[in-house]
Order: C-alpha cells, then structure tokens, then sequence
C-alpha cells in the first residue's frame, strides 16, 4: 500500500446514522436516523445530526428502547456487519447501573406463554375430571 492509500482509509467519513447502524446499537438505519432527529443520540449531551461524520475517539449517549447505550469509537465501520466482529469497533462504556438495570428487566421478561402443567386444564384433564366425577 502507498501512503496516499493509507491516509484515503484511515480517513473515512462515515455518517453517524450508517455507523449506529453498522455497529447493531439499531436494527435498521432509518431507526438510527429517526432516534438522533428526536434527540435520542447525543454527543457531550449536546444532541447531534444524523449526517454528523463519526470520529474515532467521540464518545456518544444513545438511547434505544432497551438500554441507555454509551460508546466510544474506536474504529469506523462503513458496512453492517455480524455483531461478533461489529463489537470491535466500538468500546462500550455504558455505566454498570445501566447494564444491572437491563438484567433485571430482562430476568423479569414474561413471552406470553403459560409454565407447562399451569393454568386451564387440557383436553385430557377435562376427560379425567369428567369420568371422576361421573
């Protein structure tokens, strides 16, 4: 690689809505777009621009609907890619309040479903309370 190649990829510009996006803190980049023009993403708690380019070494407070993020970025990424790899280009510096906070709300998440053997009866319970009782 030349020198000139060096400093052409060192200095990318990236644009604060596609590297939120690109590091999974949003599932979609219209998301990340709509988060920061409500205020969501801030920068020194100052909000922020989506076309804002990312620098390494900023530090951001973005809020999702889960958890109150804060990163620093570390590297930038132009492209989505799988968390595992995703994860190196950021450091995350959420407080350890915030991620107790996450735990708690996510032991305490219920799916809707019924524990087995709880609730109203099955077909063959009402068969077997049925002959019992005739």
């Amino acid at each position: 690689m030349k020198a000139a190649d060096i400093i052409k990829t060192e200095k990318k510009k990236v644009r604060l809505d596609k590297y939120l996006w690109s590091i999974r803190i949003f599932k979609t980049r219209s998301q990340a777009t709509e988060a920061i023009d409500k205020g969501r993403v801030k920068i020194k708690g100052e909000p922020v621009k989506a076309s804002r380019n990312v620098v390494i070494g900023d530090e951001y407070e973005a809020r999702t609907e889960h958890k109150n993020w804060v990163i620093r970025v570390t590297q930038v990424l132009e492209g989505r890619l799988a968390y595992a790899e995703a994860i190196k280009y950021y450091e995350d510096l959420t407080p350890v309040e915030e991620l107790e906070r996450v735990r708690q709300v996510a032991a305490t998440f219920q799916t809707g479903k019924r524990l087995s053997k709880i609730g109203r009866p099955t077909k063959k319970d009402r068969r077997d309370l049925g002959e019992l009782l005739d």
